[in-house]
C-alpha cells in the first residue's frame, strides 16, 4: 500500500470503526447493565474474535488476490453499498437500535464477546474492504495484508474499548441529542462510502 493511501486508510478505520455496529452497541450495553469485570471479559473475546476473523479474511484476501488479480478491487464496491445501506438505516433510526435490543437479554462474557465480534458481518465486510482498497491493488504480500490487519485492531476491538469505557457518559448525550448524533453518524458513513469509492 503506498503510504499516501495512509491517510485515507485510517479515516476509514476511524469512521466505520466507531460508528455503531453490532460489536459496539453490545459492549455499551454490557458496561451499562454488568460491572466492569464482566464488560472486560466480554471484551477480551471481541478481541480473540476479530483477531481469529481478521486473520481468516486476510488470508482469503490473499488466495483471492492471487485468482484473481487486480479484479479484487471490485470488492469496494459491495463494501461501500453495506457502508451507505447502514448510513441509511443509522439516519432512519429512532435511535433505539434493533441490536440493541437483540442483545440486551444475551449474557456478557468472553464467548458471547468472541461469537458476537465472529458473526459481526459489519467487521467481516469492512476487512474485505480494506484489503481489496487499500491493499490488493497494491500488493498481494500476506505480511502486507497482516499489517493492515494489526492497523483494523483500532476500527474493531479498540471502538468496542472506547464504546465499552463511554457508555455510560454517552447514554445521556444519546437521550439528549439523538437525532443529532444519528445525522451525523450517517454522514460519516456516507463520506467514508465516497472516499472508497474514489479511491
Amino acid at each position: 500500500m503506498p503510504l499516501s493511501l495512509l491517510t485515507k486508510l485510517m479515516i476509514y478505520i476511524v469512521v466505520v470503526g466507531f460508528t455503531p455496529g453490532p460489536a459496539n452497541v453490545y459492549a455499551m450495553t454490557c458496561a451499562l447493565r454488568h460491572n466492569r469485570r464482566h464488560a472486560m471479559g466480554m471484551w477480551w473475546g471481541l478481541l480473540l474474535g476479530f483477531c481469529i476473523a481478521v486473520t481468516a479474511v486476510a488470508l482469503a484476501s490473499h488466495w483471492l488476490g492471487t485468482a484473481i488479480g487486480h479484479y479484487v478491487t471490485y470488492l469496494k464496491y459491495p463494501g461501500a453499498a453495506y457502508i451507505l445501506w447502514l448510513a441509511w438505516l443509522i439516519f432512519r433510526s429512532s435511535g433505539d437500535s434493533s441490536v440493541s435490543d437483540n442483545i440486551r437479554h444475551r449474557e456478557c462474557s468472553f464467548v458471547s464477546g468472541m461469537v458476537m465480534q465472529l458473526t459481526n458481518a459489519k467487521m467481516i465486510l469492512f476487512d474485505f474492504t480494506a484489503f481489496g482498497t487499500f491493499v490488493l491493488p497494491y500488493s498481494n504480500r500476506l505480511v502486507d495484508l497482516f499489517v493492515v490487519a494489526a492497523l483494523l485492531l483500532i476500527a474493531g476491538p479498540g471502538a468496542n474499548l472506547v464504546w465499552l469505557v463511554l457508555g455510560l457518559w454517552l447514554k445521556p448525550f444519546f437521550e439528549h441529542h439523538k437525532r443529532t448524533v444519528i445525522i451525523v453518524m450517517a454522514g460519516a458513513l456516507v463520506a467514508c462510502a465516497i472516499a472508497i469509492l474514489l479511491t
